[in-house]
């Protein structure tokens, strides 16, 4: 069994700061990419971030330059700081692992987190 638990979700101002973290634990063997993303309501589910297990980042247009994803391969851990935030960031995000649950078998799965609310107020 593999779990992902995401926290950190809340209701800032706008303008304001929030970080979020996301521990995978169970049965894991390697983790290849790290991501969070988010859903609006009425709107698809978009990716904000994503980093490799070397540590290289990708991020939407709408968050470069305010969001920053970064993570402990030690601790199987993913977070996201959010600065600069804006009512338009307000979702549900949810965290996301690449794992490959045992050296025995290549296979790779896509695991998720139950999701955290972000409010951002004007």
């Amino acid at each position: 069994q593999v779990q992902l638990v995401d926290s950190g979700g809340g209701l800032v101002q706008a303008g304001g700061s929030l970080g979020l973290s996301c521990a995978a634990s169970g049965s894991i063997f390697s983790i290849d990419a790290m991501s969070w993303y988010r859903q609006a309501p009425g709107k698809q589910r978009e990716l904000v971030a994503s980093i490799t297990s070397g540590g290289t980042t990708n991020y939407a247009d709408s968050v470069k330059g305010r969001f920053t994803i970064s993570r402990d391969n030690a601790k199987n851990t993913v977070y996201l700081q959010m600065n600069s935030l804006k009512p338009e960031d307000t979702a549900v995000y949810y965290c996301n692992a690449v794992i490959q649950r045992d050296r025995w078998s290549p296979y790779k799965y896509h695991y998720w987190g139950q999701g955290t609310q972000v409010t951002v107020s004007s």
